[in-house]
């Protein structure tokens, strides 16, 4: 069995582990953490991608930009 969790380090607790040693009852197991890339995991979705994109396109030629004032900013 492969089992993917993704979640924040906030969220690893007690029960986490738990859940762990339910779930794999007395089999050995390895546990790879590494920090996920959110601009990778929005780029997986075509209509995200095409979002960001032309997000990225705006700010390059100066399109469709809004400008908010500092203060309301704080």
């Amino acid at each position: 069995m492969y089992t993917t969790y993704r979640l924040k380090t906030s969220d690893l607790n007690i029960q986490f582990i738990e859940s762990l040693k339910t779930l794999f009852r007395d089999q050995e197991v390895e546990i790879t953490v590494s920090p996920v890339d959110a601009t990778a995991y929005l780029l997986r979705s075509e209509a995200n991608r095409k979002r960001l994109l032309a997000a990225i396109e705006n700010i390059k030629t100066g399109r469709n930009l809004v400008e908010a004032p500092m203060d309301i900013l704080q």
